[in-house]
């Protein structure tokens, strides 16, 4: 047992030593590992620190050198600055210079015209007391004062001026109007070409053909009660003559007169005329003529392709069908007028529609019944303001015969335009103005000294004046052509333009016998 005890205590013994001695040997071995790993630490450590030297010593290198040129840069360029400066400096002393050499010059300069003007005084007053003692002489010599010779100089320069102050505004005058008459020609003559139109001239009174002579009897009926009734009922007299188998329907207005003569043709179609069926069938036409008037102004306004128009402004254009001006039909004249100022308008750069309006409605004022003392003009204006027309259409229906001002650039078109269409060879019927006017113009230039005869030629378009040669010269022919025509655009209307011609010629006879 006790051997066994001391085994164990003996192992124990030697696994102590063995274990001691293995921790001794390897405690030596982690201090060698140790001073190796610091070692290898301490090595790497001055490697890293050499290399952190080198390359801060390169990047101060660097930074050194870029240093030195930004500074040399510097350098530079403040040297160059002050070299300008310098020089700048160098030119500013020169100016000053050169402005004190010419302030002398110019102290001299007007030191020398002093004394020169103190000459030039005494000079002047020399001359002005001989200029006074010529005058007296003057005076003496012509009998005149010095007032009396200026006034007379004055009225000699005043006449001379004023005439050729009038030969000058003549060519100011002539050289405005060649341009724009060579214009206003163009557009003329361009819509005058575009637009055909057709010439017609109504009359006041129809012609009714008959099947029989024995119609006219049961028109005019028992003691004349037929003719009488139908007179009554529709305003239109009938005139029988011995003309065969025609009667004659006369009447002003052709709205009545067309009513006569439908109803008529109804009458003598049905038979029974009498009293009673006169009124029945005047009243039935009446009615039916009112329907083609309305369709008359629907199918205008729908040709001319305007849109918004009033209906009661297209029932007077449906009017106007039935109605005429000096001859020519007024629906025709004012669709021939709408076409006119729509060309022009297009020609003009204008609005075209709003002309094409204003055309078309120029005279609507000759439609009503109601008003017969306002001038068309201004009716059509009335109607066309009330309807709710544009102001420029408005303006230019009441300024087409200058009763009112233009205001816009339509309404000269509308009123030349409507000379155009009413000017037409054969459109109208002769002016019952003509003569009084030729007179007039006559007398008008007759009513000048100097002028001798006047003959106006050419249906008025020539007004020639023979002017005597004692006592007149051709600046005076030239001033009373010129006068004359401003005159005549004044105080007279004429269709188209009136040209003036002044004659002066000088003849002198012999007779050798």
């Amino acid at each position: 047992m006790n051997s066994i005890l001391f085994i164990l205590i003996g192992l124990i013994v030697g696994v102590g030593v063995g274990y001691m001695l293995f921790v001794a040997a390897r405690k030596k071995q982690l201090e060698s590992e140790k001073s190796r790993i610091l070692e290898e630490a301490k090595m790497q450590g001055e490697n890293l620190k050499k290399d952190r030297i080198l390359e801060a010593k390169e990047k101060y290198m660097q930074l050194r050198s870029e240093y030195e040129k930004e500074t040399n840069k510097r350098s530079q360029e403040l040297s160059n600055a002050e070299n300008r400066l310098k020089q700048k400096e160098q030119s500013l002393d020169d100016k000053i210079r050169n402005l004190k050499q010419k302030e002398d010059e110019t102290i001299q300069k007007g030191q020398r015209l002093d004394a020169q003007m103190e000459t030039y005084k005494k000079r002047e007053q020399e001359l002005s007391e001989m200029r006074d003692q010529q005058l007296k002489q003057l005076e003496t010599v012509a009998g005149l004062s010095q007032e009396e010779a200026k006034d007379k100089m004055m009225e000699a320069i005043k006449a001379k001026t004023h005439s050729e102050g009038m030969t000058l505004a003549k060519t100011i005058v002539e050289e405005a109007k060649l341009g724009a008459t060579r214009e206003a020609k163009r557009i003329v003559l361009q819509t005058i070409q575009r637009t055909a139109a057709e010439l017609a001239i109504d009359n006041t009174v129809t012609a009714f053909p008959l099947e029989s002579d024995d119609v006219k009897g049961r028109i005019i009926g028992r003691e004349g009660r037929n003719i009488k009734a139908f007179e009554a009922a529709t305003g239109v007299e009938i005139l029988i003559d011995d003309t065969p188998e025609t009667i004659v329907l006369s009447c002003y207005d052709p709205i009545r007169r067309e009513v006569a003569r439908v109803s008529l043709e109804r009458l003598i179609r049905d038979g029974r005329i009498h009293p009673a069926r006169i009124e029945e069938v005047v009243e039935k036409t009446k009615k039916q003529i009112e329907e083609e008037v309305i369709e008359w102004g629907e199918r205008t306004v729908v040709d001319l392709g305007i849109t918004g128009l009033h209906p009661e402004l297209i029932r007077y254009v449906g009017r106007m069908r039935f109605r005429s001006s000096y001859g020519q039909n007024l629906l025709k004249h004012s669709r021939e007028v709408a076409r006119l100022c729509a060309t022009m308008a297009a020609e003009m750069g204008l609005n075209v529609k709003l002309a094409k309006r204003a055309g078309l409605l120029h005279d609507i004022g000759k439609c009503p019944d109601n008003d017969e003392e306002t001038p068309h003009a201004l009716l059509g204006l009335k109607l066309c303001e009330k309807y709710g027309e544009h102001p420029e259409v408005c303006n230019a229906v009441g300024a087409h015969h200058d009763e009112i001002e233009m205001t816009s650039l339509l309404s000269p078109v509308v009123q030349a335009c409507d000379a155009i269409s009413g000017s037409r060879p054969g459109a109208r019927r002769g002016d019952e103005q003509y003569v009084e006017r030729i007179k007039e113009m006559e007398n008008m230039a007759l009513s000048y000294p100097g002028v001798e005869k006047a003959f106006a030629i050419q249906a008025g378009r020539e007004l020639r004046i023979i002017m005597g040669a004692e006592g007149t010269n051709d600046d005076q022919a030239d001033n009373l052509a010129f006068e004359l025509s401003n005159r005549i655009m004044t105080e007279m209307r004429y269709p188209g333009q009136v040209k003036i011609t002044v004659i002066r010629e000088k003849r002198s006879v012999g007779v050798a016998k």
